[in-house]
């Protein structure tokens, strides 16, 4: 199926700079490694700061639902223009870790993942509008590029903060963040700016865009729920086996790491085939792999979560490209209400399989997973036909 991407109106075409484009995918590895490193310090939180276990679950709903402004990033961002917001993000989600760390107690930490996720809702709406005005005629491989910065960043930042926290302890956690400081001022030099919307541009019109904008949320709200799921509870399940943490974490780093490869095969399967084909692959696939998941054991679960990973994020760039065709005279917005909006409604999923999970078991969660992924996969039909009236009104 060929791809019938919409041109993106009220956006300027910016010129291409290595240096620049290299300075985006750097912060979004940065800033999402911070956002994200999470799930494989919760059995160490667990223990250390006697959290349990459904307000560890919580935790990660906070750190998401932070998250959730970003579509009103996204408006301001394509109204100031500029580069603030990519400069910005990284250094509040700096300032989160940094408050996670030196807080012992739940609020202390709650309010710091609040903060880190306040620093992701900034930087994606801005950064990922930059990437689609760089991107040329091939905005499916461009998207999948940047997005696999924040990927690799996502799938190490686990890892590197479990490391971290076990040879020195929670209060030195604040030492991931010194990677952003140091590399800022050239960040200061090399971003590029992104033009700011001006009274000749067409308003956004919100009841137009209403319908395909709410199936893109509920497509991307229930797969984001079914990863938030997968990546809190394997390290918790891992570790309640008699696993180490930093093995644990190691398992959200395969999943997320390998699946940069999903990411950059599902812009290039977008950019030949079309959209709904890598919706399509990516559900069905990623379904069959978190029915047989729960019932894997061992060493068996690096190479399951490996392909769980590939199937599940290569719908990524996808939908964000989705997302600004569909809000396509403020791609910043479409960018947010893609990212953020889906990621605040799986966030919203996370407590009551989190409190299932706490009742009746952690197998439990990942079955749950399994559902949320099926009721994804029945979202498809309705945001395909949804953004196809879209397109010819």
């Amino acid at each position: 199926m060929a791809n019938t991407s919409i041109p993106v109106q009220g956006q300027s075409r910016t010129a291409f700079h290595p240096s620049g484009f290299a300075a985006l995918i750097w912060g979004h590895l940065a800033n999402d490694a911070l956002a994200n490193y999470l799930p494989g310090l919760l059995p160490l939180i667990a223990v250390e700061r006697h959290v349990p276990l459904f307000l560890l679950t919580t935790l990660m709903t906070i750190l998401m639902f932070g998250q959730a402004l970003q579509p009103l990033s996204g408006l301001l961002a394509d109204r100031v223009g500029g580069r603030w917001f990519v400069l910005g993000g990284p250094l509040l989600s700096v300032v989160g870790v940094t408050l996670v760390a030196l807080s012992p107690g739940y609020a202390g930490m709650a309010v710091g993942l609040f903060l880190s996720g306040l620093g992701t809702t900034l930087f994606h709406p801005q950064a990922m509008a930059l990437t689609r005005s760089l991107a040329g005629k091939r905005p499916g491989l461009t998207m999948s590029a940047f997005m696999i910065g924040g990927e690799f960043g996502r799938a190490i930042g686990p890892l590197v903060a479990t490391l971290l926290a076990t040879a020195a302890g929670l209060d030195h956690l604040w030492l991931v963040g010194v990677a952003v400081v140091v590399t800022w001022p050239w960040l200061m030099r090399v971003v590029p700016q992104l033009a700011k919307r001006t009274a000749k541009q067409a308003p956004v019109h919100f009841r137009q865009h209403l319908r395909p904008a709410a199936a893109l949320v509920a497509f991307n709200g229930l797969r984001a729920g079914a990863i938030s799921t997968v990546t809190t509870l394997v390290p918790m399940l891992w570790r309640h086996h008699g696993g180490s943490v930093i093995l644990g974490a190691s398992l959200v780093t395969t999943m997320i790491g390998v699946g940069i490869l999903g990411n950059l095969a599902g812009g290039l399967m977008r950019d030949r085939f079309g959209s709904a084909t890598v919706l399509w692959g990516a559900s069905i696939v990623g379904t069959l792999l978190l029915i047989v998941l729960p019932f894997a054991r061992g060493y068996a679960l690096w190479p399951i979560l490996a392909l769980v990973g590939i199937a599940l994020f290569s719908a990524s760039p996808v939908t964000t490209l989705i997302g600004q065709d569909i809000f396509k005279e403020n791609p910043a917005l479409g960018s947010g209400i893609s990212a953020g909006m889906g990621n605040a409604v799986g966030a919203l999923l996370i407590l009551p399989i989190g409190y299932a999970a706490s009742r009746i078991g952690l197998s439990l969660g990942l079955e749950l997973a399994a559902v949320l992924l099926i009721l994804a996969f029945l979202s498809i039909r309705p945001l395909l036909m949804a953004t196809a009236e879209h397109r010819t009104a």
